[in-house]
C-alpha cells in the first residue's frame, strides 16, 4: 500500500509543487495520475521514491520514505522514466536488464531466463543485443519498460509510458499494463491509455488533488477536465472513427481483437 499524508514539496521557498496531498493506493490497484503540465505528477513520483525532500508522511507497505528505508522501498518499486536516455546506461539492452537482476543476487542462469521471458512477452526479442545509442526513441521506450518489468517490483511507476511509441507498440504496452498484477501508478497525458489501463484516476492541479475517483467517471467529466486544462480522451470526444471508438469504449478489445482492461489476460510471469 502507498499512503500520502499531508505531503508537500517545494522547489523554491513558498512555491509548492505538491500541496498537502492525502491519498492511499491499495495493493494491486491501477491508478492513473493526470493533470496539465506543471500539475505535480512527476514530482509526486520522485517524492515517493525519496528523490525529493518533502514534508508530511509517505509510506510504502508500512515503510516510511526516509533515508534508512530507501534501499528497501526502491527494491519494491520500479520506475519507468519519461526520458529513456536517463534510464538506459549500459551499452546494450541485455546488459541493462542483467545489471539490476545480478545486483539483487539472482544467478546468471536465472537472470538470463528472466531477460528472455520479459523480452518475449513484450515482443521485442530482437532488441536484446542492440546498442542503446543506436535504437529509436520508441525502441528505447520498450527496452526501458523491459528493464523495469524484469525486476518484478511489487509496485510499478510509469511516467508517460507510451510517449514516442508507434500504434503497434502502444497496444503492446497497454496490453502489458493490463496483464500486470502489481500495484501500478501511471502518469500520462494520454487519457485514452489511462481509460484503458486504470480503474481509478487522481487528477492533480497546481500541486493539489482536484479529483480522485473512478476513471470512468472522471475521464467522462468534460467540465471537470476543462476546468483543469485538460480535454476528454479522444475516444470519447469524436477524435477517432466510429469503429475505433466502439472498440475503445468497451475496453474489452483492441483494434486487432486482443484483450484490453477488464478482460482475461495472462499476467507477466513473476
Amino acid at each position: 500500500m502507498i499512503r500520502f499524508e499531508q505531503v508537500s514539496c517545494e522547489y523554491e521557498k513558498g512555491k509548492k509543487a505538491l500541496d498537502a496531498l492525502n491519498f492511499e493506493i491499495t495493493e494491486g490497484e491501477s491508478v492513473g495520475l493526470i493533470g496539465a503540465n506543471g500539475a505535480g505528477k512527476s514530482t509526486l513520483m520522485k517524492a515517493l521514491l525519496g528523490l525529493l525532500p518533502h514534508t508530511g508522511k509517505i509510506t510504502v507497505d508500512g515503510l516510511m520514505v526516509s533515508g534508512t528505508n530507501l534501499k528497501e522501498i526502491r527494491k519494491k518499486t520500479g520506475l519507468v522514466l519519461q526520458n529513456s536516455d536517463n534510464q538506459m546506461f549500459m551499452p546494450t539492452v541485455y546488459e541493462d536488464m542483467m545489471f539490476g537482476l545480478l545486483n539483487y543476487g539472482m544467478s546468471r542462469e536465472e537472470a538470463d531466463k528472466r531477460v528472455d521471458e520479459v523480452l518475449g512477452q513484450l515482443g521485442i526479442k530482437e532488441l536484446k543485443n542492440q546498442y542503446n545509442h543506436k535504437m529509436s526513441g520508441g525502441e528505447k521506450r520498450m527496452a526501458a519498460i523491459a528493464v523495469v518489468l524484469a525486476m518484478n517490483p511489487e509496485t510499478i511507476l510509469m511516467d508517460e509510458p507510451t510517449s514516442a511509441l508507434d500504434p503497434c507498440n502502444r497496444r503492446i504496452v497497454i496490453r502489458t499494463i493490463c496483464s500486470l498484477t502489481q500495484t501500478r501508478l501511471i502518469a500520462s497525458h494520454d487519457l485514452d491509455l489511462i481509460l484503458d489501463t486504470c480503474s481509478r484516476v487522481i487528477l492533480l492541479s497546481g500541486g493539489k488533488i482536484a479529483a480522485d475517483g473512478p476513471a470512468q467517471e472522471i475521464l467522462r467529466d468534460r467540465e471537470l477536465l476543462e476546468a483543469n486544462r485538460m480535454e476528454l480522451p479522444l475516444c470519447l470526444s469524436g477524435g477517432y472513427g466510429t469503429a475505433h471508438m466502439n472498440g475503445l469504449r468497451g475496453h474489452s478489445q483492441f483494434e486487432d481483437g486482443t484483450a484490453g482492461a477488464g478482460s482475461e489476460v495472462s499476467p507477466i510471469s513473476p
